[in-house]
């Protein structure tokens, strides 16, 4: 069984309940091609820089990259040389983060609508399946 690994960097529960779901329906259909898929969450900026940016192993197949934390910094602490931008997907809500993102090399951002929450999580199942070349 090969596990397709993702990181999301997300504190907001809404969000993480959305997306949570959409990528559970994925795994359904890759388990038939056998592939199950590894969620690691982290809700807090700190977790980034002690966790993530110390750490010697890259393992990440996805990322997808919130800016704002409720610990009131940023996500965009993660060292963009260590973890490679092509894997990132920005999800922010607010454009101008998005926007630095795309200024930093992030090609795939999907605006993070509350109104559309699943309409949102779909999109990011769309580009997860499109970075990772995915045929469910």
């Amino acid at each position: 069984m090969k596990t397709v690994r993702i990181l999301i960097l997300e504190d907001d529960l809404r969000t993480l309940s959305s997306l949570l779901k959409a990528i559970d329906k994925l795994e359904e259909n890759l388990l038939g091609e056998g592939k199950d898929i590894g969620v690691t969450v982290l809700s807090e900026f700190t977790q980034v820089e002690e966790y993530l940016n110390s750490s010697k192993a890259n393992i990440y197949d996805v990322i997808l990259l919130d800016r704002d934390c409720k610990a009131g910094g940023s996500f965009h602490v993660i060292d963009f040389n260590k973890y490679t931008i092509d894997k990132i997907i920005g999800i922010s809500s607010t454009p101008p983060y998005n926007e630095e993102l795309l200024k930093r090399g992030v090609k795939r951002i999907i605006h993070k609508d509350y109104q559309v929450l699943d309409q949102f999580s779909e999109e990011v199942i769309f580009q997860i399946k499109d970075l990772l070349q995915l045929k469910s």
